[in-house]
């Protein structure tokens, strides 16, 4: 085990297991990564679980009994040339969810690149691979995981997460999801975060309007703030795309959509592939940034807002 503390955030990193990151005014364990692999059902790969408020509320949840696949904050490939690195059952057209282990593969650690911390900010750089059931190598990817702008004044801080994901298959890499299998409104993959259960029936906020009705729709951010179980008050998430995040294919520019709902569970994912599949060529690389912030109490609009314009790309 390592630690080391510079400055306002600590990090102790249990090799082989997990890598975590605390805020050392008030000693609140802010994140941990944690990276060993877990079952083959459920898709193995690394994970941000617990995340807290600086009031020490968790604001993850982690193998509800609905989804055992569901891992606090994790990218994911729900439909990927024909696999499922999601984890769980895979759904079908016509069919539904059937349970296929044959399609179920990894995102496998290799190595870090870089753990370290300064005054105001901690850094996490990792290589990664992506394998389909039969172990073969179908994609690199570094990622990159900030921990930035805690501000104790605000009760919030954020997190940066960058991926870049290069195609190392000899033929396109597909992203799909379920929606465009053919389930309505289930575009969910990419980077796809679970909220705590006392988060159900929680507020979902827009740039212009709120609601579930903002599934499957685009905006560049979407807040979504609940109510603690075991303590008082709310916390608020808020979601963002850099504004770099498009792709352009054969099909054209390629902007995500959200996922979100607040029933029957808290979910949110700015989707890499809603509504229509997005191809990586072979040897070709897909990058997206997203940030998020974590905050204590219910954020308005107007707050969200001033947040996002005070904290710039």
């Amino acid at each position: 085990m390592t630690t080391s503390s510079e400055g306002g955030l600590r990090i102790v990193h249990a090799h082989g297991e997990s890598i975590t990151i605390s805020e050392v005014g008030t000693g609140v364990e802010l994140l941990s990564y944690v990276y060993r692999p877990e079952a083959a059902w459920e898709a193995p790969k690394p994970y941000l679980h617990p995340l807290r408020t600086l009031a020490n509320n968790v604001v993850t949840d982690y193998r509800p009994n609905d989804h055992r696949w569901h891992k606090g904050l994790q990218m994911t490939a729900s439909h990927l040339s024909g696999q499922n690195l999601w984890g769980g059952n895979t759904y079908v057209h016509g069919e539904g969810y059937l349970e296929l282990p044959e399609r179920v593969g990894s995102m496998a650690h290799v190595a870090f690149d870089r753990v370290d911390s300064d005054d105001s900010r901690a850094v996490i750089v990792e290589r990664l691979t992506w394998h389909p059931y039969d172990g073969d190598l179908w994609a690199d990817e570094e990622r990159r995981i900030e921990v930035h702008d805690v501000d104790p004044a605000s009760g919030s801080w954020a997190l940066t997460w960058t991926t870049v994901v290069t195609n190392r298959r000899d033929e396109p890499l597909r992203f799909g999801s379920p929606t465009v299998a053919g389930r309505e409104m289930a575009g969910y993959t990419g980077l796809f975060w679970r909220g705590p259960r006392a988060f159900r029936d929680g507020r979902i906020i827009g740039p212009d309007s709120e609601g579930p009705g903002l599934m499957g729709r685009q905006a560049p951010w979407l807040a979504f703030s609940g109510e603690h179980d075991g303590s008082d008050g709310h916390a608020t998430m808020v979601f963002a795309h850099a504004p770099e995040n498009d792709h352009s294919g054969e099909a054209g520019a390629h902007r995500a959509h959200w996922f979100v709902r607040n029933e029957p569970f808290a979910a949110v994912a700015p989707s890499l592939a809603f509504y229509d599949e997005l191809e990586l060529a072979p040897g070709d690389t897909l990058t997206r940034r997203y940030r998020v912030v974590v905050a204590e109490g219910a954020w308005e609009r107007e707050e969200v807002a001033k947040y996002l314009e005070e904290h710039p790309w």
